[in-house]
């Protein structure tokens, strides 16, 4: 009997995590339609729409933790919304209908649909006022020699000795961004190589994080905090390890978190931004980047490529569907 109720629960997470991808499709086959039009709103406008009318359907109790904002922000997919119809199980959920509007909306590759599920009361809510979070993602062969308190030179040569490589054989990712001018010019000095990106920092952690994906070695840099809790919860499902530290704008935000009581030397590891060990993540491309392709568009319907990812199995799924206006045509 006990063998058969763990089948059932296996079966019931198994299609559950089909029916997250089928929610990242939607997004990314309605978004997709507003790839290089310029008009970040309707990519954003389009993309919850379809996923929170998607959601409906799934087989979950499930409460928003990481979404589009307040609900006076946001009317759709707001940080306490209840989603799914109501069945067992209760669960967090996590969404990013687009990560990377920007590249969206001028038609540049790597934008992705995300959403990812915990049990209830696991995902790591941060407090009001925080964006952003330092970060360093890396696969299962280095999770237990990073540290993010540690100088950028040490960290690379622990990921290089592991390896049995130089450090002018490794690369790092980062958003190209202002604020990151020190941590590149430390990185140059250590000798490794730099890739910048523009947007879309989850997929490049997970990237960072996948054995498979061997041209990318860790992510670095200050990225959004919600960010941070999705590509934990794609990270546990492969082993690798993030570490992040609440990271203030300006001056002024960091005494206000201090009389907040926000402890700005905390560090979360990916145990932390998601407690459970019962994650189920997917991703779908919109436009073609490295992790996934993006949304193709015919006659008689559309291609998509997605990830599906289980805490519970390690499995990683990559799915190429075909999705047909009309029956019968080809």
């Amino acid at each position: 009997m006990q063998e058969e109720r763990f089948e059932r629960s296996g079966t019931k997470e198994r299609n559950l995590a089909i029916e997250l991808v089928r929610v990242t499709e939607a997004a990314a086959l309605s978004a997709g339609r507003w790839m290089g039009k310029g008009n970040k709103e309707m990519v954003d406008q389009a993309a919850v729409d379809a996923m929170r009318s998607a959601l409906d359907g799934v087989d979950m109790d499930g409460v928003v933790v990481i979404g589009e904002g307040e609900k006076d922000e946001a009317p759709m997919l707001y940080v306490g919304e209840r989603i799914g119809n109501g069945t067992q199980p209760e669960v967090d959920v996590a969404v990013d209908p687009v990560d990377g509007t920007r590249l969206l909306s001028l038609g540049i590759g790597g934008a992705l649909a995300v959403v990812a599920i915990a049990e209830r009361g696991s995902m790591y809510a941060a407090p009001p006022g925080v964006f952003y979070m330092e970060k360093i993602a890396v696969g299962p062969a280095f999770k237990h020699v990073v540290d993010i308190n540690a100088p950028i030179a040490v960290n690379l040569d622990r990921i290089a000795r592991v390896r049995d490589a130089h450090i002018d054989d490794l690369t790092v990712v980062l958003l190209d961004r202002p604020r990151h001018q020190e941590t590149i010019r430390q990185i140059r000095e250590a000798g490794a190589r730099i890739r910048l990106i523009t947007d879309g920092d989850v997929s490049a952690a997970i990237q960072a994080a996948m054995e498979d994906y061997s041209g990318i070695d860790l992510l670095m840099g200050i990225g959004g905090a919600p960010e941070a809790v999705l590509a934990a919860a794609a990270i546990k499902c492969v082993g690798g390890e993030i570490l992040c530290k609440v990271w203030p704008r300006n001056e002024q935000e960091r005494e206000q978190f201090k009389a907040d009581g926000i402890d700005l030397n905390q560090v979360f590891r990916a145990d932390d931004l998601v407690k459970s060990n019962d994650i189920s993540f997917a991703a779908t491309g919109i436009t073609s980047g490295e992790l996934l392709d993006g949304v193709q568009y015919f006659g008689w319907g559309a291609r998509t490529s997605s990830v599906m990812m289980r805490s519970r199995s390690g499995t990683v799924r990559y799915i190429q569907a075909r999705h047909r206006w009309r029956k019968g045509v080809h």
